[in-house]
């Protein structure tokens, strides 16, 4: 297969992150190792998608395959063409059920760089410490499969949860700021007319926000933005907003 032929099917390869990269030669052990020589079957000549966490793609061919390790030669680096040029982070209020895991996957899908879970007045779902402890791995799972089957350049970080007071103590003046309240009748794009390069978002629960929580936030500099006339779940209102935004910004 020509280098042309290669640069055309690249979406279909297998994409893998390591951090074992040297100038020609990069190394994939681990769960990868054995999705690659077990799982997928591949062989010595078969093409993956290798990726540095930091945006760097690098089209590489299997030379050495093993259930614990896998050597690859590079052929290719290039720059990440998924990656947005915002930094979006989203803070969501805990949802029910396993909800959380449906938003994850989602918002890294659509272009999140970060994912922040926090509990808010009415939120229905509290997990103790112990129980997000047990959550939050799986969430970041979550994040590193979405990220390899989108094609991202980077692996989003799901943060550990906060409660709604320590949010003030996350979020900078220096970033755009929206809140997206259920309670406002601001479109978005008359809410917000210039977009910085660090983006944060917040969106409720089921039961969207105490009004003293919307004032708190707009103090902290958060423009308040409807999504429209129609009531959306709270697993569907993050990726609806991130989905805006990244259209507003030129990153669809």
């Amino acid at each position: 297969m020509s280098n042309v032929e290669l640069k055309m099917e690249r979406w279909r390869y297998p994409r893998f992150f390591t951090k074992d990269i040297t100038d020609d030669t990069a190394i994939v052990d681990g769960e990868d190792a054995r999705h690659i020589s077990v799982v997928l079957r591949m062989r010595a000549g078969d093409i993956a998608v290798l990726c540095d966490g930091h945006g760097t793609d690098l089209l590489a061919e299997l030379v050495e395959g093993g259930a614990e390790s896998c050597v690859f030669r590079i052929l290719e680096k290039s720059l990440n063409r998924a990656e947005p040029n915002i930094h979006l982070r989203l803070f969501q209020a805990m949802p029910k059920s396993d909800k959380m895991e449906f938003i994850v996957q989602k918002a890294v899908e659509c272009g999140a760089a970060e994912i922040i879970p926090f509990f808010s007045k009415r939120c229905v779902s509290r997990p103790d410490e112990k129980q997000m402890k047990k959550k939050l791995p799986r969430y970041q799972k979550i994040a590193l499969e979405a990220a390899k089957q989108c094609g991202r350049g980077v692996i989003p970080r799901v943060g550990d949860a906060v409660e709604f007071s320590a949010l003030k103590t996350l979020i900078s003046p220096e970033n755009t700021g929206i809140l997206f309240y259920e309670c406002s009748e601001t479109p978005l794009r008359d809410a917000v007319k210039e977009f910085k390069a660090n983006v944060d978002i917040v969106i409720g629960s089921e039961g969207g926000f105490e009004p003293y929580e919307a004032e708190e936030l707009q103090k902290c500099g958060f423009a308040a933005a409807s999504l429209g006339n129609r009531i959306l779940r709270c697993e569907t209102a993050p990726i609806a907003a991130i989905s805006i935004l990244m259209n507003l910004t030129g990153n669809m």
